[in-house]
This record gives structure tokens, C-alpha cells and sequence, in this order.
């Protein structure tokens, strides 16, 4: 099973994720700091779970959502982490630090601001 966290306010207007079932743990608004001129300073974020097989399709259907500048979505198991962007998936085993610099390099040429290039390594 994967966990992971999405911000309601990353999806672009229209945006409907169908197809891939997932467990909502935890639903939560919070004022958030250090966020971008394209971001609210209020978020709802969904924690969430999806099943081993359903990953791929999962941050496939999250990349055509994903808005622009300066989001993305991550989610992981106990073995590997995707981090997902409107235009790419970074796939990597847990602990990989060249993959999680790829990731973190690829959101900066997005506009992500560099504190929230935080997630669970």
C-alpha cells in the first residue's frame, strides 16, 4: 500500500480523478507559509492511500491534473517514493539520493518553492 498527501488546490480547474480508487485517512485545511504568488496561503490536503497495483495509474492520471507553476504530488511505500508534476513522474527506491536531486531539481525549473521540497525520503 502507498501513502501519500495531495493538495486539493494543485489540480487545475475541471480536473476529475476517476479510475483509481483511493482510501482518504485524512482530510485537513491549514494557512500555510513560504508558498509561491501562484498559491494560496490556505490548502486542503488529502492524505490518502492507494493500492500496490494501482501506483503507476495513479501518477499517471496525477500528471495531466496537476496545475501550473509550482505544484506536484508525492506518495510511497516502504520501498520507493514517485513524486509526480504536472509534465513527469520521478520514480526512485527510498534512500536514492540522486533520484530524490532529480526530483527536487525538476521542481525548481517548475517555480516549487524550495521549502516545499520537503517529502518523505
Amino acid at each position: 500500500m502507498y501513502e501519500g498527501a495531495l493538495i486539493a488546490e494543485s489540480l487545475r480547474v475541471g480536473a476529475v480523478l476517476e479510475g483509481v480508487p483511493l482510501v482518504v485517512r485524512k482530510l485537513s485545511r491549514a494557512a500555510v507559509e513560504g508558498t509561491s504568488a501562484e498559491q494560496p496561503s490556505v490548502w486542503t490536503l488529502v492524505e490518502f492511500e492507494v493500492e500496490d497495483n494501482r501506483a503507476e495509474s495513479l501518477a499517471d492520471a496525477l500528471m495531466g491534473l496537476l496545475d501550473k507553476p509550482g505544484w506536484y504530488a508525492d506518495f510511497h511505500d516502504d520501498r520507493e517514493i514517485f513524486v509526480v508534476f504536472p509534465d513527469r513522474v520521478f520514480r526512485y527506491p527510498r534512500g536514492d539520493s540522486a533520484g530524490r536531486a532529480a526530483a527536487q531539481e525538476h521542481g525548481r525549473s517548475l517555480a516549487v518553492p524550495e521549502p516545499q521540497l520537503d517529502w518523505t525520503d
